[in-house]
């Protein structure tokens, strides 16, 4: 699909100045303190705390305005014995942060449950059947975890049967707040907390630090124990890598290499990936595919069991078992993407006349639609919601494009709707059969008037203009030291103008173009997944433009410097 080139513009006078100071200060290529400038990194003091995340630079727990109402309700159920249930859900982010409450209560003779709901059974949340069992067995207090903000309803249930509740979550608020004891979240106007983009695990672990100091434990082992599943929580769940989620990805990487986590260890095998030094590319693409299968298979409550397990043998049999369960998934993901495509294709005459995609089928897995989603948006680039439909009521789930604000659309529409929630770039619902019209008329007048022609072309936004004299080792060091990478701190895009292509292209694997370049005498080997269909355009001797990411490739024991293509431009 052809992309918009966004090429930053040329530094000023101003920050050339600065760019010179800043490689006399750090002693970096010039390539690096341009790509620092651009990221509002001019300060050697800011510069240095970017290079090296520190736990001990982040924001005090006891700045959240409900932290300590949260702390001392938490402490007074543990010295009262009192049966606390963590209640999460079941992607990655919130079994990583019900396994982290889990474990990190447990720690300090918490009596201490969870609870996951079931995404076919319960649906997204706290649900009235779910909290009427927790009460049935004992618990007292419920702490939510990436959950409940926009509960009310069943916040009031609970209050009626006796039951406190703390709100840890950091999806989007509606304008009716819950009546919980609590509220942790980052995006409640009243929450007082400086950083709003933590994942939810992110902000349970605010909560468990919180109890920690107050109780006197919060020394450097317990502050490290648990940022593995941080990490992988937080990458998971793609939010913003800057600030304190990119301290959190940066540090726990390093202790997801030391192997702690049983359960986590044992995932990481099962993927193949125990012997290389892990990235956020490797938690994206293969440790949360897997962690989220549970929860879209079956129960994710597997999932937790893996993640707080202590027995290697135990985490091995969970590991091959919710490896069984990705491999069905993956089976269903390519049926129904088929399907769905097929469908968009016989129900919109022109994909370019349509503003916002909405698909729907009584035949698919409620389980899949959110990742099938994805990839219509990454195919068509719309927003698109994608609806299962059982008995007259359907589940949907929702994936945005570049600047276009879906909890937004929703929100126009809320009143067709019996549940939703969400962010920007991602969202779920619930919705009866017969609201399906107008709500999907209403989506599509919103997003007429909200996005305009030029929106509809991916966007590629290209760091800086490279001649490839410039790619050597040094430069790669330095780049390497930019991760881990992710939203708002993406790896670094290039562009190179009039290279020549210097041998014939081919395909690898399904569909991958391999391409050799030259330009000024120096030669850069190139990978382009899922752009094979470039090879008939490219002669040999020919120039073109190219757009790409700059990786060490290692294979049989040798290290080459490989980009990584984006985008082709031929002359």
């Amino acid at each position: 699909m052809h992309k918009r080139w966004q090429v930053s513009e040329s530094l000023s006078v101003e920050k050339e100045h600065l760019k010179n100071i800043i490689v006399n200060e750090i002693n970096c290529p010039e390539l690096i303190a341009e790509l620092l400038i651009r990221k509002n990194l001019v300060e050697i003091e800011e510069i240095e705390k970017f290079f090296n995340p520190d736990i001990n630079l982040t924001y005090p727990p006891e700045t959240f305005t409900d932290m300590p109402k949260a702390v001392e309700r938490i402490i007074r159920a543990i010295d009262n014995k009192e049966k606390i249930t963590v209640y999460g859900d079941y992607d990655v982010d919130g079994t990583t942060s019900t396994a982290l409450l889990y474990l990190g209560l447990k720690r300090i003779n918490a009596e201490i449950d969870f609870y996951v709901p079931h995404r076919m059974v319960d649906g997204y949340g706290l649900s009235l059947t779910g909290l009427q069992a927790l009460k049935d067995n004992g618990t007292k207090l419920i702490i939510s975890v990436d959950c409940g903000i926009n509960a009310v309803e069943e916040v009031d249930y609970l209050i009626n049967i006796g039951m406190d509740i703390i709100i840890t979550d950091h999806h989007n608020p509606k304008e009716q707040i819950p009546a919980a004891y609590a509220i942790i979240n980052p995006k409640v106007a009243t929450s007082n907390y400086p950083f709003e983009n933590l994942a939810g695990v992110g902000v349970a672990y605010k909560l468990l630090m919180a109890v920690y100091k107050e109780m006197n434990i919060l020394d450097a082992e317990n502050e490290d124990r648990f940022l593995d599943l941080v990490a992988v929580g937080t990458i998971a769940d793609i939010v913003s890598l800057t600030d304190e989620n990119r301290t959190f990805a940066s540090l726990g990487l390093k202790r997801l290499a030391q192997k702690k986590n049983k359960g986590l260890t044992a995932l990481i095998n099962i993927a193949g990936l125990s012997n290389k030094a892990l990235s956020t590319t490797d938690i994206v693409f293969g440790l949360a595919p897997r962690i989220n299968a549970a929860g879209r298979m079956g129960s994710a409550t597997r999932a937790v069991e893996l993640l707080i397990s202590e027995d290697p043998e135990k985490s091995a049999e969970l590991a091959a078992i919710i490896e069984e369960e990705n491999q069905l998934r993956q089976h269903i993901d390519q049926l129904t993407f088929q399907e769905a495509c097929e469908i968009i294709e016989k129900k919109y005459s022109s994909i370019k006349d349509t503003p916002f995609i909405v698909v729907t089928s009584e035949n698919w897995h409620p389980g899949v639609i959110g990742i099938v989603a994805s990839k219509l948006v990454e195919k068509y680039y719309r927003p698109t919601i994608m609806i299962s439909f059982q008995e007259g009521t359907g589940i949907g789930s929702g994936r945005s494009i570049s600047d276009f604000d879906l909890f937004e659309a929703i929100s126009q529409a809320e009143d067709l709707l019996e549940s939703f929630g969400g962010h920007k770039y991602a969202a779920g619902l619930t919705i009866l059969t017969e609201y399906l019209p107008e709500f999907e008329r209403r989506l599509s007048e919103y997003a007429t008037q909200h996005i305009s022609e030029e929106q509809l072309i991916p966007p590629l936004r290209i760091d800086d203009k490279m001649e490839l004299y410039n790619i050597d080792s040094t430069l790669m060091k330095w780049l390497d030291r930019f991760a881990p990478f992710g939203p708002d701190n993406m790896r670094p895009v290039f562009c190179s103008s009039k290279v020549m292509v210097v041998s014939y292209p081919y395909v690898v694997g399904k569909n991958h173009l391999k391409l050799r370049v030259m330009k000024d005498g120096v030669v850069l080997n190139l990978i382009g997944f899922n752009m094979g269909e470039y090879v008939p355009l490219l002669r040999k001797g020919s120039h073109i433009d190219i757009a790409y990411t700059l990786e060490n490739n290692s294979w049989q024991g040798k290290t080459t410097i490989q980009g990584k293509l984006k985008d082709i431009r031929l002359n």
